[in-house]
């Protein structure tokens, strides 16, 4: 199957929010070795990206897993704001637009009910 006979599948939003959970995993990860290999970006890394390929190929887990991606995404965003403050502007802002790009994407694809 082509990928663009998958995409046709996907509204913007949904197709946006993929996007995010495969930028948001790669940023991690890449981010990874500059911060002394901190284990939770590289969980949230992998995370991301099986969940963006999950949505994408509309697979049963990929609900549930978005789902203890989002407690831990908020986790780790709200701990790192608690402990960073705003004393680091970019970090700050950072963890506030992570967190509630998170939280917008994952409740749209998790209330979103497709009745056949």
């Amino acid at each position: 199957m082509s990928l663009a006979t998958i995409l046709k599948g996907f509204n913007r939003f949904e197709l946006a929010s993929i996007l995010f959970y495969a930028v948001s995993g790669v940023i991690f990860l890449v981010f990874l070795p500059l911060t002394s290999f901190a284990p939770q970006l590289a969980l949230l890394g992998v995370l991301s990206l099986i969940v963006a390929y999950g949505l994408l190929m509309k697979v049963g887990w990929a609900p549930w897993l978005l789902f203890i991606l989002l407690v831990a995404a908020e986790a780790f965003s709200l701990y790192t704001l608690y402990a960073v403050g705003f004393s680091n502007a970019s970090v700050g802002l950072s963890m506030v637009a992570y967190a509630a790009l998170t939280l917008l994407s994952a409740s749209y694809l998790l209330l979103k009910k497709k009745t056949p």
